[in-house]
């Protein structure tokens, strides 16, 4: 990433493609990510011009362009997601059955206040 000038922002994005079963648009990537359009359009194109990313046109509106994440890349981003999550799957072990429930209730509570926002905005 940073033989490219990618920064830890660029990488954000990628979690989201790996994520998505079909290309994103860069209107959603924005959305997701709680960035502008343009900032959006600039993190993708340093990642097309390093080759981390394909772009193609919608072809259900010519305007709008699809990314997904390049095949050679999916076993790094892979890679990296696991090894982010390793923390946060390590304390859900040590955590007994009770506790976890809890946790994953309140985490799934934050996920729809955060998607509610997104949607508003």
């Amino acid at each position: 990433m940073e033989e490219h000038g990618l920064t830890p922002r660029h990488g954000a994005l990628l979690p989201q493609l790996l994520a998505s079963e079909r290309p994103l648009t860069v209107g959603e990537l924005a959305r997701r990510m709680r960035v502008s359009l343009p900032t959006a359009s600039e993190l993708v194109g340093a990642l097309y011009r390093a080759g981390v990313v394909e772009r193609r046109p919608d072809p259900g509106n010519r305007r709008r362009v699809l990314v997904s994440l390049a095949p050679a890349f999916h076993p790094a981003v892979e890679r990296l997601v696991t090894a982010r999550a390793a923390p946060l799957l390590r304390a859900l072990d040590a955590l007994s059955p009770r506790d976890r429930a809890g946790f994953r209730a309140g985490l799934e509570a934050w996920a729809r206040e955060v998607q509610d926002q997104g949607a508003v905005t």
